[in-house]
């Protein structure tokens, strides 16, 4: 879905008592690069948005547990909760608000609080679709037209937003956006890792996020969608000079695998034989390109083993993808920043007191210093500090 021509995006992300994130307020904004030492809490945003994702798709107790339950993601001896806060842009109408709050209770958790709501212009009450509190749930029910409490069963351990019946459309645009972020972790390129391997011939509108499924995906891409296959090829060509094209040989009854014609062969190479930087680049501009990019996406260390000279390509690849999802993406490269603007960028630096603050680049007097330098040289330099 085209940012430009959709209804809904999210505002601000605000996150209290989740490791070192204690309390910040983060603007969102179409493409976020998040830059930081290590520690500084760049990977755990990714994690606090994923887990306030699975919150919304009925899958909290499940996340929680991959996280090592509450009290290991709590900030250590600074808080006893954990808090988020979310914003949806509604066009012509006050912004969508949704909270949750997690606390310790036994040796498992309790959901302390959840609300969703939103002000109305003529009204100095805001309107109330969720309104929860441990065990008194209630929702706006809109065949009754009031707020009900729940009188069916209810999983006191998922949240209300992911168990309610079918609302208003603007609050099920905020539950499926927050529903179908996906975060990708760095791609397995080992030996036996899903992407060298062939694969089964079936429909596919990704690469997944282990590459299970980049073979079907490009072939599906070549024959249904020839200019989004092209924008691959053509990035391939600008990143790798010798590339020619893509080939899709069968190796098996309905297996196919991708071959990589470079022109100082005669032979292609199979996926196997790819470098882990080429075998990389390849799926990050195949998942770019995906016109089933959810709502939000993130991607954590894009740019592991990849060339620098690669970087302006996958910028401008990520840039062009930021008008189809909101792109979260932490890196610790530099020259991966140097092709970013300021308003995209977004430093997260380490207080004295252990605790996160953040700085977006734009909200800094860069304008001497750009004329003179680059913005990962003030990064480098310790200016964005």
């Amino acid at each position: 879905m085209d940012i430009k021509q959709q209804e809904y995006k999210i505002n601000h992300f605000k996150i209290k008592g989740f490791r070192r994130l204690f309390d910040i307020d983060l603007p969102m904004q179409p493409f976020m690069v998040i830059i930081g030492v290590n520690g500084a809490g760049k990977t755990s945003l990714l994690d606090a948005f994923s887990l306030l994702s699975a919150s919304a798709a009925g899958n909290l107790n499940t996340k929680l547990s991959q996280l090592g339950g509450v009290v290991n993601i709590l900030t250590r001896g600074k808080s006893e909760r954990i808090e988020f806060s979310i914003d949806m842009e509604i066009p012509g109408h006050k912004p969508l608000e949704y909270e949750l709050c997690l606390a310790p209770q036994g040796t498992g958790y309790s959901i302390a609080m959840e609300k969703l709501e939103q002000k109305q212009q003529s009204h100095s009450t805001p309107f109330m679709h969720i309104n929860s509190s441990g065990h008194n749930i209630c929702y706006f029910d809109t065949d009754k037209k009031k707020i009900v409490h729940v009188d069916w069963e209810h999983n006191y351990l998922e949240t209300s937003l992911s168990q309610v019946p079918k609302m208003f459309r603007q609050p099920e645009e905020l539950r499926r956006i927050l529903a179908t972020a996906v975060k990708y972790h760095t791609l397995d390129v080992g030996p036996n890792a899903p992407v060298r391997l062939p694969q089964q011939m079936k429909p596919a509108t990704g690469p997944g996020i282990n590459g299970e499924d980049l073979v079907p995906y490009l072939y599906y891409l070549r024959e249904t969608s020839k200019d989004r296959f092209e924008v691959i090829t053509d990035s391939l060509k600008a990143a790798f000079p010798d590339f020619e094209e893509l080939g899709f040989p069968p190796v098996a009854s309905g297996m196919l695998t991708v071959t990589w014609k470079d022109k100082n062969f005669s032979k292609p190479l199979y996926l196997n034989e790819l470098s882990e930087g080429s075998l990389r680049f390849l799926w990050l501009a195949s998942l770019l390109q995906s016109s089933a990019l959810s709502a939000v996406t993130m991607i954590d260390e894009p740019d592991v083993s990849l060339h620098p000279k690669l970087m302006h390509i996958l910028a401008e690849l990520m840039r062009e993808a930021s008008t189809r999802t909101q792109l979260i993406v932490a890196t610790h490269s530099d020259r991966f920043v140097r092709f970013v603007k300021p308003e995209e960028l977004t430093i997260f630096n380490l207080e004295e007191n252990g605790a996160t603050s953040i700085i977006q680049a734009n909200s800094l007097d860069l304008e001497k210093w750009l004329s003179e330098y680059r913005l990962d040289e003030l990064w480098t330099m310790g200016y964005l500090e």
